[in-house]
């Protein structure tokens, strides 16, 4: 997102848990079970931080993450740590988790969609 598109504007709300987002099919190669579908949609920018709401379907796929603070609004999935190996995560709605550039991730969504609000470095 570039300049203000798509932007929230200063002094105004928006409610995430009712924004549409559009699904596409993952990556084959991604995809370890089921037939997951994953949406964006970008909210805003803070400085060099970018602000918006993901989603995914039910089912399991495998991520290369990036330097990523996200709260869980609605949804429950399970994250593996494959590198570096790392205890499992359970994620419900509440949930606040960091993730670090380059970690690989395998995302189980046992009760969808998983929705969460991201903040992210530009």
């Amino acid at each position: 997102m570039s300049g203000t598109e798509g932007a929230l504007p200063v002094g105004s709300a928006v409610d995430v848990g009712a924004q549409p987002i559009l699904h596409s099919s993952v990556p084959e190669a991604q995809v370890v079970s089921g037939t997951p579908t994953t949406g964006v949609r970008p909210v805003g920018e803070l400085g060099d931080l970018r602000v918006g709401i993901w989603e995914m379907s039910e089912g399991c796929m495998s991520d290369v993450e990036q330097d990523e603070f996200f709260v869980v609004i609605s949804g429950a999935a399970q994250v593996e740590f494959l590198e570096p190996h790392g205890n499992a995560v359970e994620l419900r709605p509440g949930s606040l988790m960091r993730l670090g550039a380059g970690m690989r991730t395998r995302w189980t969504v046992t009760q969808g969609p998983l929705r969460k609000v991201y903040l992210t470095r530009s």
